[in-house]
């Protein structure tokens, strides 16, 4: 099933809304999405809560290869631009 998702997440410009997600499926399908972006292609990750320990591990896994950019900080709402540089 997560591959299902993450072939249909793969366009740029896709929204991951992690409200309608299983928790032990998020992360795996943020990153699967990531992985699959070529550069310069972009997604949003939507949460009702700042995505910070995210960023977190994206500065881990992915140390200068990626771009974060709050669109939308709450209070309800959090989205963030995740993307492969160009």
């Amino acid at each position: 099933m997560k591959q299902q998702i993450t072939d249909q997440l793969t366009a740029p410009g896709t929204t991951i809304d992690v409200r309608s997600i299983p928790r032990t499926m998020r992360h795996p399908l943020i990153f699967d999405t990531f992985d699959q972006l070529a550069p310069g292609q972009f997604f949003h990750v939507v949460s009702d809560h700042d995505p910070r320990p995210l960023r977190y591990l994206f500065d881990v896994r992915y140390f200068n290869i990626f771009t974060w950019d709050y669109v939308e900080t709450g209070p309800d709402i959090w989205r963030v631009r995740v993307g492969r540089p160009g």
